[in-house]
């Protein structure tokens, strides 16, 4: 594994940009076969009773330029209820010895990514975009699969490349970072941890290096 991230960590000044840091981590983490879905992200929420909520999804795409990372699911759902109504959140990428911390506005993700990503899940994944209401209670799992072999019949989905369109309810939301913190393990606890911070997007980040 190439460690230059990790080396431009070690050093001073610290690198200006820390989204490329992280999708350079994410991308080593993918070269690494004992690595289980690397991409997968535990993303905190509060609802609209104040209630925090942390749960792991998966991050499907990282824009560097923008500082975002997108995310998709059930808008609906628990999560997509929070944000709707509090739309800030923070995820955190885990991976051995080295960690990513990001906070920021969330938005939802423009219509046609969400149709074009959708367009390349499984088709079992997109019919259960139809048949499940995510976090809804259900009277059992035969219900569930009932539900999914309705969607099946409903779209005469035979084959692989049937056009299985999006819901209108489910779609991606993408979270726009203003505050992004970089950790890397070292010997004897005396890791290297910095944070990055910026008014908006598009702006200039400020730097600072922390105590482990």
């Amino acid at each position: 594994m190439n460690a230059l991230p990790d080396a431009w960590l070690a050093e001073d000044p610290l690198p200006v940009e820390p989204v490329p840091i992280v999708e350079r981590w994410l991308a080593e983490a993918f070269e690494d076969p004992a690595q289980d879905s690397p991409h997968a992200v535990a993303l905190a929420t509060v609802d609209a009773d104040g209630r925090p909520s942390v749960r792991m999804v998966l991050c499907n795409a990282i824009d560097s330029r923008r500082g975002a990372f997108t995310m998709y699911t059930n808008r609906e759902s628990r999560k997509g209820r929070a944000i709707a109504h509090e739309p800030r959140a923070a995820l955190a990428f885990r991976w051995p010895a080295r960690q990513v911390r990001v906070e920021g506005q969330v938005e939802w993700t423009p219509d046609a990514d969400c149709d074009a990503y959708f367009a390349t899940r499984p088709l079992e994944a997109r019919l259960g975009a139809w048949a499940c209401r995510q976090s809804e209670p259900v009277a059992s799992r035969a219900v569930l699969v009932e539900a999914l072999a309705a969607m099946a019949e409903r779209f005469d989905a035979r084959e692989e490349s049937d056009v299985v369109p999006r819901p209108p309810h489910w779609g991606g939301f993408t979270l726009v970072a203003d505050v992004v913190e970089l950790w890397v393990s070292r010997r004897g606890r005396i890791h290297d941890r910095a944070v990055w911070r910026r008014e908006q997007e598009g702006g200039s980040w400020s730097i600072t290096r922390l105590q482990p």
